[in-house]
């Protein structure tokens, strides 16, 4: 086996991998009913480069890389989501004091 093919072995089990490293972030959030731990700024910096890398990816060649991209902005989608949902509902019940 070539060391290339080695490599895009491990980068195929690391780009599968590695999106699944939100999951925990989401369930935690989920328990806790919070994001107050994560910075929003830090939430959409990350979260736009990933919607500004995603159209390289789908026209790469490198399925690879677009496998990677694609399962992070996916499970990245729902960290933001609920990092802004339960931001929101916590300034909305300090309204109603």
């Amino acid at each position: 086996m070539s060391q290339i093919v080695l490599w895009q072995k491990i980068g195929l089990v690391a780009s599968v991998i590695l999106p699944f490293f939100n999951i925990p972030l989401i369930v935690r959030m989920i328990q806790r009913r919070s994001s107050a731990d994560l910075s929003l700024l830090w939430v959409t910096g990350v979260y736009l480069c990933m919607v500004a890398m995603e159209p390289l990816a789908l026209f790469s060649t490198d399925w690879i890389f677009k496998l990677f991209a694609t399962m992070n902005l996916i499970f990245f989608s729902g960290v933001v989501f609920l990092a802004y949902f339960f931001r929101m509902k916590r300034f909305q019940g300090r309204g109603r004091m």
